[in-house]
């Protein structure tokens, strides 16, 4: 089950979010290549954040999932994310960070 986890600095309070949250469900399932009935996304609003020294408008987000992570996925979501927050709340893709874990990495399967 993949979650979207995105934070920002800016107040939300009278934005709506419900694109948001439909572009980022639709993008994350079909990128990673999961059901989107798995795919959680949350969007938290008025975080503290300073990036490059200031409080411009900035947000950071991570993607966890149980496989389906490679060098070529996090680009997509790097670039389809950004565009996201880019178009939907006027957060310069310059200003964007992403972490994505993938669970399943580094598992190592031990027969005792």
């Amino acid at each position: 089950m993949p979650c979207l986890y995105i934070s920002t600095n800016l107040n939300l309070d009278e934005v709506d979010t419900d694109p948001i949250f439909s572009e980022a469900t639709k993008s994350v399932a079909s990128i990673i290549g999961k059901s989107e009935n798995f795919v959680m996304v949350i969007l938290k609003g008025s975080v503290a954040i300073s990036f490059n020294g200031n409080n411009d408008p900035a947000a950071y987000a991570e993607v966890v999932s149980m496989g389906g992570i490679n060098r070529e996925v996090k680009r997509r979501l790097i670039a389809t994310l950004g565009t996201i927050l880019e178009n939907k709340l006027s957060i310069p893709r310059t200003r964007f960070f992403l972490k994505v874990y993938d669970t399943t990495a580094g598992y190592n399967v031990s027969k005792i």
